[in-house]
């Protein structure tokens, strides 16, 4: 299969799920990309088009461990990441999207991090 089409389907499954979660301003979306080499995470608030807080492996605090970390581990301590940065504005409750990316592997890691650090979905 080519790289075009695994993208393609990826964005299809994405605005499949896109059309069914949305973020509001008590409840935000916790947006997930993943690519070959990082992962990134954004807290969304759809109604005014407005990134609250955002985390990647490429964050300085992620990046200082990132040696000794496979990116299970890294995508892990981006959730604790950005759970720690939506607690600060005061963000405990959020809706999970997985981008169409499956729940597994690095997105479920992620997600697991975040939980952990607080968030609730």
């Amino acid at each position: 299969m080519k790289k075009s089409e695994v993208v393609a389907r990826r964005e299809r499954r994405h605005r499949r799920v896109r059309a069914k979660v949305s973020g509001t301003l008590e409840c935000p979306r916790l947006n997930v990309f993943r690519s070959l080499r990082h992962i990134f995470a954004q807290i969304i608030d759809d109604t005014q088009g407005q990134t609250l807080a955002a985390a990647s492996t490429l964050d300085k605090d992620v990046r200082a461990n990132a040696a000794t970390l496979d990116k299970k581990a890294e995508a892990k301590a981006v959730g604790k990441l950005i759970a720690a940065r939506a607690l600060e504005k005061g963000l405990k409750q959020v809706v999970f999207d997985r981008g169409g990316f499956r729940y597994h592997g690095r997105v479920q890691a992620l997600a697991e991090g975040a939980r952990e650090g607080g968030l609730e979905f």
